[in-house]
C-alpha cells in the first residue's frame, strides 16, 4: 500500500503567532514532528485569495506582510524558504484543464509562513502556494484538492491555512481568552461532527447551516482552504484534531489532519 503524505488544515489567526510560543505554536510544531519529512510544502492559504487560480513559480519568494497595525518586530520576520518551479508545475498538469498560471511575484503570506515559522523553522523545505479564486463555488475548491491527491504519493505535505470560523468584527482584541460565542462554538462542532461523520456534503454547503454560519463564515476566504483538505480525505482514513481552541471568542484555531 502506498504510504501517502498526511494533508493537514491549520487555523492561523492572529498574525502575533509568528512571534508568539502558546498552545497554538506548540501544536504546530508538533504535527511537523507527527508526519514524514515533507520533500517540498503546497499552502493553499486565505491570504492569497485573488480572481484567478496561480500557483507561484518564484524561487525565491519573499516573505509577505499582509497586515498592518501590529508591532515593528513582526514586519522584520523572514521565512526565507525556497520556492520549487517543479512543484509549481506539477500542480498546473494536475488541476487541468482549468487554466492556473504561473506567479512570479507573490511569496509566502502570513497564513503560510507564521505557520511554517514554527513547523519547519530551518525554513529549509520548498514552498509553493496555490491561489484561492474568489470567483469560483465551495465544490470548485473541493473538486481542486481532490484532483491534488497525487501530490500526497509524492513527499508533498499540503497545507491548508484559515480559520473554520473567523468573524474579526467580534473578536476581541482586549481579552484573546474570553469565552467563545456560543455561535462559534455551534458551527466548530458542527464541522467537527460532520468530519467524524465522514460526510463532506453538509460541509461543502456550510451555509446551509444558517444564521450560525453567517456568523462564523461572514466571508468564505478563511474556510476554503479548510475545503482543499477536505478533498484529499480518502475514505476511511483517520482524522484528528492535533490543535484545538478559540481565540478571542470568534476565530477557531482548530487544526484538522487527515490521513
Amino acid at each position: 500500500m502506498t504510504n501517502l503524505m498526511p494533508a493537514v488544515f491549520v487555523g492561523h489567526g492572529n498574525p502575533m503567532n509568528a512571534l508568539s510560543e502558546n498552545n497554538f505554536t506548540r501544536g504546530w510544531a508538533a504535527i511537523a514532528q507527527s508526519v514524514p519529512r515533507p520533500k517540498t510544502i503546497l499552502s493553499v492559504s486565505a491570504h492569497y485569495c485573488i480572481p484567478f487560480s496561480m500557483v507561484t513559480s518564484n524561487p525565491d519568494p519573499p516573505t509577505i506582510h499582509d497586515f498592518s497595525g501590529f508591532p515593528e518586530e513582526l514586519y522584520h520576520v523572514k521565512y526565507s524558504a525556497p520556492g520549487s518551479i517543479a512543484l509549481a508545475r506539477r500542480v498546473k498538469e494536475l488541476l487541468k484543464p482549468d487554466l492556473v498560471r504561473f506567479d512570479e511575484s507573490w511569496g509566502l503570506d502570513h497564513g503560510t509562513w507564521s505557520v511554517l515559522k514554527h513547523m519547519f523553522p530551518d525554513a529549509d523545505i520548498p514552498v509553493v502556494q496555490l491561489s484561492i479564486d474568489e470567483t469560483r463555488s465551495a465544490i470548485f475548491h473541493y473538486e481542486m484538492g481532490k484532483r491534488l491527491m497525487p501530490l500526497r504519493e509524492e513527499g508533498v505535505l499540503i497545507l491548508g491555512s484559515g480559520n473554520i470560523v473567523h468573524n474579526l468584527a467580534a473578536y476581541d482584541w482586549k481579552n484573546r481568552d474570553r469565552h467563545p460565542f456560543e455561535w462559534a462554538m455551534r458551527f466548530e462542532e458542527f464541522v467537527r461532527q460532520m468530519l467524524i461523520q465522514r460526510d463532506h456534503q453538509p460541509l461543502i454547503n456550510y451555509e446551509q447551516f444558517g444564521n450560525d454560519a453567517m456568523m462564523a463564515v461572514p466571508t468564505p476566504d478563511h474556510f476554503l482552504p479548510f475545503l482543499y483538505v477536505l478533498g484529499l480525505h480518502r475514505h476511511m482514513e483517520k482524522i484528528s484534531f492535533p490543535v484545538q481552541g478559540i481565540d478571542g471568542g470568534s476565530v477557531s484555531m482548530l487544526a484538522v489532519s487527515v490521513g
